[in-house]
């Protein structure tokens, strides 16, 4: 089993990149409202300069999201990636997203296949 990472910038793409991994297999994920640390940083930087605090909320609430998911294999891991970039484009261009994939050793708590959601 994997575990798969999305750092979508797009949060208006969100919707669509979920109905794709459905599609592609994808049976649950986990999203996250984030933010990175270059942004913060970067905030940070220009509000300083200008010494205009009262703005921090409006000009530092630049989000994305993070989403999570448990996939079987590799197999899976590729189909996602491709599921993703059916929406978001190519990940390699500047600001669309971050897409990464780490075997696991360990995951109890899953949904056995074929079973309901309800108990």
């Amino acid at each position: 089993m994997y575990v798969v990472m999305l750092v979508l910038d797009d949060q208006e793409l969100l919707t669509a990149v979920l109905d794709a991994w459905q599609k592609a297999g994808v049976t649950g994920a986990t999203v996250l409202e984030s933010t990175g640390m270059h942004r913060i940083q970067a905030c940070r930087v220009r509000l300083h300069a200008r010494f205009d605090f009262a703005r921090i909320a409006d000009e530092c609430q630049e989000r994305h999201n993070t989403l999570f998911a448990i996939v079987s294999d590799m197999d899976m891991v590729e189909k996602c990636l491709a599921a993703t970039e059916s929406v978001t484009g190519d990940l390699s261009e500047p600001d669309s997203g971050i897409f990464t994939a780490w075997p696991l050793a360990l995951v109890k708590g899953l949904p056995k296949k074929g079973a309901g959601a309800e108990k």
